[in-house]
């Protein structure tokens, strides 16, 4: 017999705890925004996932502050319509996780941080540099919840660590690439650790 909980029963954070501890692991989005004066801003979130290929979308749920405010990703992206998606590997946890400690919007983080940026083929947002992943997008839709505010981004341009895709055949080297995710918490965990299911039926599994 499992225990069952009464979501209905539960508080808005109660109903949180639960989820973000128990959908896992979940990729981490490592977001740059500009704001209205052209300050960089970088910050994490984990609510994040593919949504399609035609066209290429995801989605970045970000959520409202206690005090009520609105989080600068938020407040850029509706502004501007771009941001820039990280993935982001073991080498840039410490400083991805440094960025989720809320600044003035006056406040460069990534200056702040010294983490170092190129300029984006597609959008005004910078891309981080060192991440083995960047996803230049455009703002496709939104949507909001009580809870949240919910941003789909249409890729614009994909950005990946020199020698990560194999062009030829359009595959990637995943012996190269082991992004980390979080895992409720302060947990994270990499993805370092793999096996693979050779059983017919598992084709039929989105991504794989």
């Amino acid at each position: 017999m499992h225990d069952i909980e009464d979501f209905d029963a539960l508080t808005a954070y109660e109903r949180y705890k639960l989820m973000a501890s128990l959908i896992v692991p979940r990729p981490i989005a490592w977001v740059t925004t500009l704001g209205p004066t052209g300050v960089p801003n970088a910050a994490p979130f984990s609510m994040f996932a593919m949504v399609g290929e035609d066209p290429p979308l995801v989605m970045v749920s970000i959520d409202r502050l206690p005090d009520g405010a609105r989080k600068d990703t938020a407040v850029n992206i509706d502004a501007t319509g771009e941001f820039v998606v990280h993935l982001v590997d073991r080498p840039l946890v410490e400083s991805m996780d440094a960025t989720s400690v809320r600044h003035p919007p006056e406040v460069d983080e990534l200056a702040e941080r010294g983490i170092a940026t190129v300029p984006a083929a597609s959008v005004r947002p910078p891309v981080i540099a060192e991440a083995p992943v960047a996803l230049e997008c455009e703002l496709w839709s939104r949507m909001d919840i009580p809870s949240r505010e919910i941003f789909f981004g249409r890729v614009q341009r994909l950005r990946t660590r020199p020698g990560l895709v194999d062009r030829s055949r359009m595959r990637v080297r995943l012996t190269d690439y082991a992004p980390v995710a979080r895992f409720g918490a302060s947990f994270y965990t990499s993805t370092h650790d793999r096996f693979t299911v050779t059983d017919a039926r598992s084709t039929d599994i989105d991504a794989l």
